[in-house]
């Protein structure tokens, strides 16, 4: 795993083809994690680093045909993984770095992002980036289907104090990118971090 934009697209793009057959069972949780941002019909919600797009349905179904879905990822492959399982008829799909989105200030009320913490290059920059875009009182869900430990043990490796995803590094990383943390769920089954848009 890498925080390189090139590296991450390296890493994706290689494995976008067989990507939801090595995680068949995520869905479940992936809709779990979406219903806790308390979306309602109407409102636009952008999946950060979205990947072959399993959020996009349940965001869709949370905002309902009046709201807005966008799905932007760094890698092309991933992106046409997303379309090829029609998940592009859920969302609009956009090929964008989260360090520079095509997106105007203040038009989103959350923004979802699985995965995504661990595969930002700069992550006060681009924690900053999604808050520019993101309204005053939106949210913020960063979520995995498995917990740091139970992730780590999948990777063969050793929890460290420097992790990101930990709370005691989390919380002041988002605290200086105009986020609050709210919530932050870290077990076997699920890590789930929620945060609130500072108000400028």
């Amino acid at each position: 795993m890498s925080d390189d934009p090139t590296r991450v697209r390296e890493f994706f793009g290689a494995r976008a083809a067989h990507w939801d057959s090595r995680f068949p069972d995520d869905g479940p949780a992936y809709a779990a994690a979406v219903a806790e941002l308390g979306l309602c019909p109407g409102d636009a919600v952008l999946d950060a680093g979205c990947g072959t797009g399993r959020a996009l349905p349940p965001l869709r179904e949370a905002v309902g045909p009046g709201g807005t879905v966008i799905g932007a990822d760094v890698t092309p492959e991933m992106l046409a993984e997303a379309a090829k399982a029609g998940r592009d008829r859920a969302g609009a799909l956009v090929l964008a770095d989260v360090a520079r989105l095509p997106l105007r200030d203040g038009g989103l009320d959350a923004v979802f992002g699985a995965g995504l913490v661990s595969h930002l290059a700069d992550p006060s920059r681009d924690l900053r980036e999604l808050a520019r875009v993101t309204r005053p009182g939106g949210l913020l869900a960063l979520f995995h289907p498995i917990g740091r430990a139970a992730l780590a043990a999948r990777h063969g490796r050793q929890l460290t104090d420097g992790d990101l995803r930990a709370e005691h590094n989390l919380r002041p990383l988002l605290a200086g990118s105009g986020w609050q943390l709210t919530a932050y769920t870290d077990e076997d089954d699920r890590y789930l971090a929620l945060a609130v848009r500072r108000p400028e």
